[in-house]
């Protein structure tokens, strides 16, 4: 579908498309109460207790006053109903400052100042220096005598880096008075949330232009929330507004990611539910036979010759009601609390700040701490991740000849020194390409220095390095680049640019010599996009060798191409590359077959390397999670013999003899399949520790693998503890974490680009690190780091603190509602199986309030162990990942623990003489003494249950000392 936009003539759209107000909200003041109590009433657990509190205002069967259920009932919707309102009126703020923000725009030829929400599709609004963009705009003109601005784009994608955006051709040279009067058409497609693409074309009326075609990219727009820099002022046309916008398009809710203990404590609900549907059947139908048959002997038992349709139903409902606290109604409010507690424990932590940046850990989501305890796999990014992704040149191989591995600085390489002061043809080149094929952007700082604006730091590393070799990258007018090179200065006129893609691998640019006129095609990209490409005869193998030399030392490796176009056939190319640049439909593909026919008969020119140092403390870090029984994915966009030469530097796989790689290989299916089978094969018979055998895959391998042979590849996944894979993209990333998920294995994701974003939102855990590739791993991520060696902790400290908390909370809770039941059911026994309540409605309260909230104040600090006892000894982990914590057995200990609480209090209570004297006159109902004796039994009932709270909280804890002392044993022998 496609959107049509009329330049200065809002009319014709206001119908047709919103306005710019901006609307987060997820209600409204007239659909808060019923909206918020469909949400909270479509839980099951919700919908039971709502049941019981109807049925409890049914005054012939409700043991208990109403209130003590209605209570806490109503208590725990109004918390969760104003915390959903306080969320929901800050959103309102926050819309509301946004939407009364005044900004420039031009409507029928004149300027008004109008307020942001107000803005229509159409509209031309003019934006100042450091103002943010309040929509989606189509750039038309700027300060810029080039047509150049500087936008910030952090909001965006979290990249703080400027980046440049210039506006169409068909704009160039419009003077500024007439920009109020322009009018045209743009193309372009319905609004979608893809903030790298927008594929339109633009068409201007007479006079401005003859209804000439010009395409439109990513780089002609101003996306909302970005801020214009650097430059004086800009305008451009509303393309997408409101919540129409690109930002506006990825605002959205998430989906809830269920915990490990969260599916176990439904199950054991489960359980309980069950339990006591079969107590009250067992109850009702006894307390039906003993009034019909005991009851009716009885002179002070008034029951009816003949009742109602419903008498046989009365008494199982008054059980049902009796036995309902079985299940705590404050399970649920009481986790969510202790969980938000732990996430700001995990905030709050000094030692996960980044001491060299200043960034601390965050917790995003703070409902799945516990699953931290939990993390069987990691599967990790390579560059940013585990390196600092600070480029540093090192090595280069230009025309056959090595320069920087002597001395292991190329920079300071007198050969090559000398090469650049006499001008080597081969050498010129080099540095030529790599000072100019690239998108960075030159700028003058006020002492005289220039600075390089780069979007990738391979990149900036790159022209800095050719700067220090006496190519520097001087300035960018418009199209003109200039270069200045030992005192004199070069300008070439940049014809097209062909941007790098993840499917080509490489990126190039046409410009023209303007000295002699020549056209020149430049190009740098990984081996596989260069080499095969090269001219007829010429010899590779020297590259080749270089590239596989680099790759072993764990250098990130490019090719540098050139070669010479003819007029014609630039000319012939270039309505090729119009006419596929102007398609609405399926542009990238198009424009990449287009590249393809000029992309060809290169002259190889050599080969960089570039330095990705590892980040500190990456190879302790994963030896202790490796020692905590955590196993470690690799998957990257990189070469193999790079990331195996990073992985060894990291202590991710061991060194050979002792380290064995297996790999998968085969450019067709069948030589995949013999390649995974022989692998199979041999970790099916291996016994080696887990780095010391990994399978190594590359992007085009595991492709064939996850389609044809998934079984297979399944089989290895669950089989192989370490894993290597190498240019994998991002959906492949995904892919795989999703594979091992559905292997039953806790899963967790860290990256720190937006290449892994999928990776980190499919991932039972998704972890980002606040890198030098921008925030927005970050932001889709659970939580955020520093540093990779912060995960240590994470895991270690705070995700098992949590996994022991959370799983003590949750059995306590059914624990001491198990105990009052218990004690309900049994004094059913001896008050006629009637369903009557031993306890007042105010004593219940109290019990679940006040009385047993102790031990769960406690468990939120609890620490069986101090920190650097669990960072000494990783191997404590393992019993959280075995839920040895929370299962049926454990569970099954609280449920006994319960049982023998209760007949502990009735002995305890027999022993002091209350009982005994309950007993006495249980059969004797007339004497009046009875009363009497019930009141001052309940007390002592009541102060021996919490006694016995108490003591099992103690006995908790004892037991988890226990299992350290156990654990120790097993390590020392071990």
């Amino acid at each position: 579908m496609k959107r049509y936009v009329y330049i200065n003539d809002d009319e014709s759209s206001k119908e047709l498309y919103c306005d710019n107000r901006i609307s987060n909200r997820k209600y409204t003041v007239l659909n808060f109460l019923p909206k918020n109590l469909w949400e909270q009433f479509s839980r099951f657990m919700n919908q039971y207790f709502l049941l019981i509190a109807c049925l409890q205002l049914w005054s012939l069967i409700t043991p208990v006053n109403p209130a003590s259920t209605w209570g806490p009932l109503i208590f725990i919707f109004a918390v969760s109903a104003s915390k959903e309102a306080w969320d929901d009126y800050n959103r309102y703020l926050s819309d509301k400052k946004a939407n009364e923000k005044e900004v420039w725009i031009v409507k029928q030829g004149i300027k008004k100042h109008i307020q942001a929400q107000d803005i229509h599709v159409g509209n031309i609004v003019w934006l100042r220096e450091n103002d943010e963009v309040p929509c989606d705009l189509v750039l038309i003109g700027t300060s810029d005598p080039q047509g150049l601005c500087y936008v910030e784009t952090a909001a965006l994608d979290g990249e703080t880096d400027l980046k440049t955006r210039v506006i169409p051709s068909a704009c160039m040279g419009i003077d500024f008075e007439l920009l109020h009067k322009i009018k045209g058409v743009i193309e372009c497609p319905n609004p979608d949330k893809d903030i790298r693409r927008f594929d339109a074309n633009i068409r201007l009326f007479p006079p401005f232009i003859d209804n000439d075609v010009c395409p439109l990219t990513i780089k002609n727009t101003i996306l909302q929330s970005c801020y214009l820099r650097n430059t004086e002022w800009a305008c451009g046309v509303a393309v997408y507004t409101g919540n129409e916008t690109k930002l506006g398009m990825s605002r959205g809710i998430p989906e809830p990611k269920l915990t490990a203990m969260d599916a176990m404590i439904d199950k054991l609900t489960g359980a309980i539910f069950v339990f006591q549907i079969v107590v009250v059947m067992v109850l009702g139908i006894a307390g039906n036979v003993w009034k019909d048959t005991e009851a009716r002997k009885q002179w002070y038992v008034l029951y009816p010759v003949e009742g109602p349709w419903y008498e046989l139903l009365v008494i199982p409902l008054r059980f049902e009601l009796l036995c309902s606290i079985m299940i705590p109604i404050s399970i649920k409010v009481s986790l969510d609390l202790v969980k938000s507690l732990y996430a700001k424990f995990i905030d709050w932590d000094y030692e996960m700040i980044d001491q060299e940046t200043g960034i601390p850990a965050h917790a995003a989501n703070t409902a799945i701490s516990e699953d931290l305890g939990q993390v069987e796999y990691i599967l990790t990014d390579k560059t940013g991740t585990l390196t600092e992704n600070r480029m540093i040149f090192r090595r280069c191989c230009i025309g056959g000849i090595f320069y920087g591995n002597e001395s292991g600085d190329a920079l300071k390489d007198v050969e090559l020194v000398n090469a650049v002061a006499g001008s080597s043809p081969d050498v010129v080149w080099f540095l030529t390409v790599m000072a100019i094929c690239n998108t960075v952007i030159p700028i003058k700082s006020k002492t005289g220095a220039i600075l390089y604006k780069a979007q990738s730091q391979d990149e900036d590393a790159l022209v800095n390095a050719a700067a220090q070799l006496h190519m520097v990258y001087v300035n960018r007018n418009a199209n003109i680049l200039e270069i200045r090179f030992n005192g004199s200065v070069i300008q070439y006129e940049v014809m097209e640019t062909l941007e790098f893609t993840s499917d080509r691998k490489r990126m190039s640019v046409v410009v023209k010599d303007c000295r002699n006129g020549k056209i020149i095609l430049l190009s740098k990209g990984a081996d596989e996009a260069i080499l095969p490409f090269s001219y007829a005869g010429q010899q590779t193998r020297t590259f080749i060798e270089a590239i596989e030399q680099y790759a072993s030392l764990g250098l990130r490796t490019l090719c540098l191409a050139w070669r010479e176009l003819k007029e014609e056939e630039y000319q012939e190319w270039s309505l090729m590359f119009k006419e596929a640049s102007s398609t609405l439909v399926d542009r990238e593909w198009r424009i990449a077959e287009v590249c393809q026919r000029l992309e060809h008969d290169f002259e190889v020119l050599g080969v960089t390397a570039i330095e990705d140092r590892l980040q500190d403390g990456v190879p302790e870090t994963i030896e202790t999670l490796r020692k905590a029984g955590i196993n470690f994915w690799m998957l990257t966009g990189d070469k193999q013999n790079t990331a195996i030469q990073i992985a060894l530097s990291c202590n991710f796989i061991s060194p050979e003899p002792k380290g064995q790689l297996l790999l998968i290989d085969g450019k067709t299916e069948d030589e995949v399949c013999r390649s995974l089978e022989r692998v199979l094969l041999t970790m099916r018979i291996t016994s080696s520790e887990p780095k010391d055998v990994a399978f190594v895959v590359d992007g085009w391998a595991l492709e064939i693998a996850l389609n044809h042979y998934r079984k297979a590849f399944t089989e290895l996944a669950i089989l192989s503890r370490t894993a290597i894979c190498c240019r994998v993209t991002p959906s492949q990333k995904a892919q795989l974490v999703k594979l091992l998920k559905s292997c039953d294995y806790r899963t967790l994701a860290i990256g720190d680009g937006g290449n892994d974003v999928r990776m980190i939102q499919q991932a039972d855990i998704g972890v980002g690190i606040s890198g030098r590739e921008g925030l927005q791993a970050a932001r889709a991520a659970d939580y955020s780091i520093g540093k990779f060696r912060f995960l240590k902790r994470l895991i270690l400290v705070h995700g098992r603190y949590s996994y022991n908390r959370t799983a003590f909370l949750s059995q306590f809770s059914f624990y001491k509602s198990l105990v009052i039941c218990f004690i309900q059911i049994f004094f059913s026994f001896i008050s006629g199986v009637s369903g009557t309540s031993l306890f007042n409605s105010i004593s219940l309260m109290a019990y679940n309030v006040f009385y047993t909230s102790v031990p769960v104040l406690v468990s939120v600090l609890d620490k069986d162990l101090s920190e650097g006892t669990v960072m000494q000894h990783p191997q404590i982990l393992f019993y959280c990942q075995a839920g040895r914590l929370l299962n049926p057995s454990t569970f099954a200990g609280w449920f006994g623990r319960s049982l023998f609480h209760f007949f502990h209090n009735i002995a305890t209570s027999s022993h002091m003489g209350e009982f005994s004297c309950f007993l006495c006159h249980q059969l004797d109902f007339q004497r009046g003494s009875f009363i009497g004796d019930v009141h001052n039994y309940v007390p002592v009932m009541q102060a021996t249950v919490l006694l016995d709270n108490y003591v099992s909280y103690s006995c908790s804890r004892d037991g988890s000392s226990s299992s350290f002392e156990v654990l120790q044993v097993y390590i020392q022998t071990k």
